[in-house]
């Protein structure tokens, strides 16, 4: 386009413009395991909640009721926008205590080498976050 508008300002001692900071941040392949490892721990819980208890009440309550209390407890003592301030030690201690459980209900259904493997991974991704976090 030849006939469009010129500005009057002089733009060549103007800065290009840069991204406002904390617009998008990129994921890498360790955040996305996390937030795998995350989301099979609920899962799992769930699961045994289905498995272990009888289904008309006590499985219900279990199926909704110990995902959403682990959850509940991740977002107020680790999650990166916790309301509750923790320092490094206690969000080691909450973590740890989460993928365990997670870890044991599939021990208590009776798949060990599930419940081994997944405690494995996510200690790795754990071990990996903690050492970005601290940092």
């Amino acid at each position: 386009m030849t006939n469009a508008p010129q500005s009057p300002v002089d733009w060549d001692g103007v800065p290009a413009p840069t991204p406002a900071a904390g617009s998008r941040r990129r994921l890498d392949g360790w955040q996305v395991l996390r937030v795998v490892v995350c989301v099979f721990g609920l899962l799992s819980l769930a699961y045994w909640g289905y498995l272990a208890w009888p289904f008309p009440f006590p499985g219900v309550l279990f199926m909704i009721g110990a995902p959403l209390f682990a959850a509940v407890v991740w977002y107020f003592f680790r999650s990166p926008r916790s309301p509750i301030e923790t320092d490094i030690v206690g969000k080691t201690i909450v973590e740890v205590a989460l993928v365990v459980a997670a870890g044991g209900a599939w021990l208590a259904i009776g798949r060990p080498v599930v419940g081994l493997v997944f405690v494995v991974v996510a200690a790795l991704s754990g071990v990996v976050a903690f050492r970005r976090e601290t940092a």
